[in-house]
């Protein structure tokens, strides 16, 4: 993951520019550009492991989708974009692009090789403040995950680590737990 400051202004269009031109996924947080190439691999391999085990457990009120963004509440150029998120089932008829947070009931951030801790920590951290209820980072690159509950004052009161093969437990309305054993590592880097 890159990240780049710019100065302030409209953020958000360069955002757009800059995943037009290249093709990687931008993100703005904290009024940092924030950009990582599209998830593939054992990445997207997480990701569509986690999600085929939320899809038929969820209430039918909710849906699970990728690639929409959360915006931080009263500033359109901050959002984050979650590798999967789960929101109301009406999100797929929005015209919107940009999630309410309080309207995300779980996102999920899986760990690229190259992301710095100081990187993780910032985007746990803007999850927080803009109050999303649950955020499970998972880490291929050590076989790890933490979930985060109970957003207050920009950090999660409630944090719970576990390695994979542990079930994380989820908070309702969502299913009881995620199995993490079939989740990959990655490849030791050299």
């Amino acid at each position: 993951m890159t990240a780049i400051t710019v100065r302030p202004g409209r953020l958000r269009d360069a955002a757009e520019e800059i995943e037009r031109s290249t093709g990687l996924r931008v993100q703005i947080i904290g009024g940092t550009l924030m950009m990582s190439p599209t998830p593939r691999g054992k990445h997207a391999g997480t990701v569509q492991e986690l999600r085929d085990q939320l899809i038929p457990q969820l209430p039918k009120d909710l849906r699970a989708y990728e690639v929409s963004s959360i915006c931080m509440p009263d500033d359109e150029d901050d959002y984050a974009t979650p590798d999967l998120v789960v929101l109301p089932k009406d999100w797929g008829r929005d015209d919107e692009w940009l999630a309410d947070p309080h309207d995300v009931v779980f996102a999920l951030e899986v760990i690229s090789s190259s992301e710095r801790a100081r990187d993780i920590a910032t985007k746990t951290d803007w999850y927080a403040t803009a109050g999303v209820t649950a955020l499970l980072a998972t880490d291929p690159r050590d076989g790890t995950w933490t979930l985060y509950t109970h957003p207050r004052d920009g950090s999660y009161q409630g944090i719970l680590h576990g390695k994979y093969g542990e079930p994380v437990p989820l908070p309702s309305p969502l299913p009881a737990e995620l199995d993490t054993s079939d989740l990959p590592l990655y490849a030791p880097r050299g």
